[in-house]
């Protein structure tokens, strides 16, 4: 056999070797790939039988969760890890969350934010007024038509469970954000139960809601929002459970959890020009607060030796133009923390 001869055999058998190489690789990625469409491709049960998908696309399904605890299901609105990961983001409402809908998803859309990456999203619905907390009696003033408020309970007990056995999501692997009311939940969720939740972030929250004048505004809010009374969710000014849920005295519960905290000035911004002059009034108001009692909460968190990130933007109202801007600034951030890329 020629020299010539031999390197034809030569180059066939690399070229072969090439060939099934790259075959090989390409069944892997399709196969990789089918198996992460999958995850997101089928409804999971739910306790009417499956969840729904839910009209704002992006693989989000509407689940109906059983909670013994307020004796009704909660709807919960969620989008599967594009690849399988156990990791979970939980997005907590404002004060006048809706049972329609969880306002991640009408006022801005945190689903399609989230889309490419490998963490789950667990938008709640409804819960006005209710800071997200296990109240001691009836939440509303009426009778005619009792509100029975046990979210605590919900989010730390009953839906981890739920979406663990559904949705692949790990009991300690968690971040909790929140806006407004959600982010005075979202601290002292985590700061109660740190073993589920490895970060927290409050977005224009209030941070020490048992500050001089805290529970009249509380009280006149949750009138407003829905006839709810103030002295059922934690008893009277001077019960202990009244600082046992606000986030200045439970901090400590903090030690080992990523925290990230905002609010801004209340001053206007281009971006508010289209709010009503009412509306950017009041929000100006509420941020402005919101702003005081973070700074406030970030100067205990440092001498009590906590590490917290802070952002006060210079411009913005309570508002979703402020909102928004969060959650997109710290999209990296929960991601490289959750290690959910």
């Amino acid at each position: 056999m020629s020299v010539f001869s031999r390197a034809g055999e030569a180059s066939k058998k690399l070229i072969a070797l090439v060939v099934a190489l790259a075959t090989a690789a390409a069944l892997m990625v399709v196969g990789q790939g089918t198996a992460n469409a999958a995850n997101r491709d089928w409804l999971r049960p739910d306790n009417t039988g499956a969840c729904d998908w839910d009209g704002v696309g992006y693989w989000v399904q509407r689940c109906d969760v059983w909670s013994a605890a307020m004796g009704r299901n909660i709807t919960v609105q969620i989008q599967p890890a594009e690849r399988g990961g156990n990791a979970a983001l939980y997005l907590l409402d404002g004060m006048r969350a809706t049972e329609v809908s969880n306002a991640w998803l009408v006022d801005t859309n945190a689903a399609a934010l989230y889309a490419p990456n490998n963490i789950t999203l667990v938008m709640p619905v409804g819960g006005a007024g209710s800071f997200y907390a296990d109240w001691n009696s009836q939440a509303s003033l009426s009778s005619s038509e009792p509100v029975t408020y046990m979210w605590e309970t919900f989010l730390t007990q009953e839906l981890p469970t739920y979406l663990e056995q559904n949705f692949g999501v790990a009991r300690n692997n968690n971040s909790i954000a929140g806006l407004s009311m959600g982010g005075t939940a979202a601290l002292n969720l985590a700061a109660k139960h740190p073993g589920q939740f490895r970060q927290a972030m409050s977005w224009s929250g209030y941070l020490n809601t048992t500050a001089p004048g805290m529970q009249t505004l509380l009280r006149l809010a949750m009138i407003d929002t829905g006839g709810f009374n103030v002295n059922a969710m934690y008893g009277s000014i001077i019960n202990p459970r009244r600082f046992e849920n606000d986030p200045f005295w439970n901090m400590g519960g903090l030690a080992n959890t990523d925290v990230y905290i905002s609010a801004a000035s209340g001053l206007w911004s281009p971006e508010d020009d289209g709010t009503r002059v009412d509306h950017r009034l009041t929000g100006s108001v509420l941020e402005f607060v919101a702003m005081t009692s973070t700074r406030t909460w970030e100067a205990k968190a440092r001498l009590q030796g906590l590490n917290p990130t802070a952002d006060y933007p210079m411009y913005g109202i309570h508002g979703w133009g402020q909102f928004n801007s969060q959650l997109h600034k710290t999209k990296d951030r929960v991601l490289n923390v959750m290690n959910a890329w």
